[in-house]
């Protein structure tokens, strides 16, 4: 049998960065999906492919991350400064100062970098218009911290990874699950255990990056973890999800770290599938709350919509929904803002009412 260098479980955005990296610095590299192809990119191919980095402006970014910016088109957007102690103040307000010191310094510090060696291995990036801007006497004015997206969102980032991936000629197997890793006697992990159709089998290695996911798509795991009624959430990204890279590392003995009890839990259309919609992609989501009220089935608000900007209240709110009667909430808009929602609230999968008056509203509602 063959032996790598390195085992990267996952193909999804952080999974195929560590395969290039591993690949740049001279490893043979074996990426492991248990997904089948059609189902490729894991949650990143459902993702705005939205990033946030420390940055001095609009021309500092022309420099390498969006180095094919025009004179003319540098002329329209206004991009304020992203500083290191702005990414900071924010990462710690969004989880109440419960990020780990370290790792928050690691991505803070390196998150310029990492920008500039994604555009070096061909990912092209776009200034977030659509959602992080407003038009303002001609110009696009950017605000929240989130201002540059990949080219195509998520799924376009998967696509120019893999294609990436391969041109490098690291080797991909999809439909192959990682379960377990595999240790000799004095506890050194030497390889890893993978079920397929075809059966079991082990692939021998010098390391394992575990970048799989977390246990979304695991009914079970839900509520364990994050209470009851949490097995009847919709899932906005992949249902491979579930959790197998988790149990490998706790079978061995590694340390369960971390906010269990919480996740990433965003408003989600009532039509949605149980599972992300390749086509639809994340644009279930609706996320123009902070222009309207929003209330429950008993008709009252149970948040302050305008508590934050979207960016720090999203990922939150959608917890605080769950727990509404019928984990159901409603969005309500006037004609004075209709206008100004996100492209999301326009696709012909949206579910929505409209009236004149507020008892019509009622009464489709």
């Amino acid at each position: 049998m063959k032996e790598y260098d390195v085992i990267v479980a996952g193909a999804g955005n952080a999974a195929l960065c560590a395969a290039i990296s591993a690949h740049e610095n001279g490893a043979r590299v074996l990426v492991l999906e248990r997904a089948p192809e059609e189902e490729k990119g894991g949650n990143s191919y459902f993702t705005a492919g939205g990033f946030r980095f420390v940055h001095e402006g609009a021309e500092d970014i022309a420099k390498d991350v969006i180095p094919d910016l025009t004179a003319e088109e540098r002329g329209k957007i206004v991009i304020p400064p992203h500083t290191r102690e702005f990414f900071y103040n924010q990462l710690m307000e969004v989880t109440h100062h419960q990020s780990d010191e370290d790792l928050a310094n690691l991505l803070i510090d390196r998150s310029r970098s990492t920008m500039g060696w994604l555009r070096s291995h061909g990912i092209r990036f776009v200034p977030m218009y659509g959602r992080q801007s407003f038009m303002v006497e001609g110009k696009h004015h950017f605000y929240g911290g989130v201002n540059i997206e990949a080219v195509g969102g998520g799924a376009g980032l998967v696509e120019a990874e893999l294609a990436r991936v391969q041109k490098l000629g690291i080797e991909i197997r999809y439909g192959t699950a990682l379960i377990g890793l595999v240790q000799s006697d004095d506890r050194v992990v030497k390889g890893v255990k993978v079920r397929t159709k075809q059966g079991y089998a082990e692939i021998a290695t010098k390391s394992v990056i575990l970048a799989c996911g977390g246990f979304e798509s695991n009914p079970e795991m839900r509520v364990r973890y994050l209470g009851p009624g949490w097995d009847l959430c919709r899932v906005r990204g992949t249902r491979h999800n579930m959790g197998e890279g988790i149990f490998a590392a706790l079978a061995i003995g590694a340390r369960p770290y971390g906010n269990w009890s919480s996740c990433h839990a965003c408003e989600w259309d009532i039509s949605a599938p149980p599972y992300g919609d390749r086509w639809v992609l994340d644009n279930f989501q609706k996320h123009s709350y902070p222009l309207g009220i929003m209330v429950n089935t008993n008709s009252k608000r149970f948040v302050d919509e305008g508590e934050d900007y979207r960016n720090l209240t999203y990922a939150k709110f959608g917890r605080e929904i769950m727990s509404q009667p019928r984990r159901t909430a409603i969005q309500i808009f006037d004609q004075q803002t209709v206008g100004m929602l996100r492209d999301e609230y326009r696709i012909k999968q949206v579910t929505k009412a409209e009236s004149d008056t507020i008892a019509g509203l009622a009464k489709q509602l």
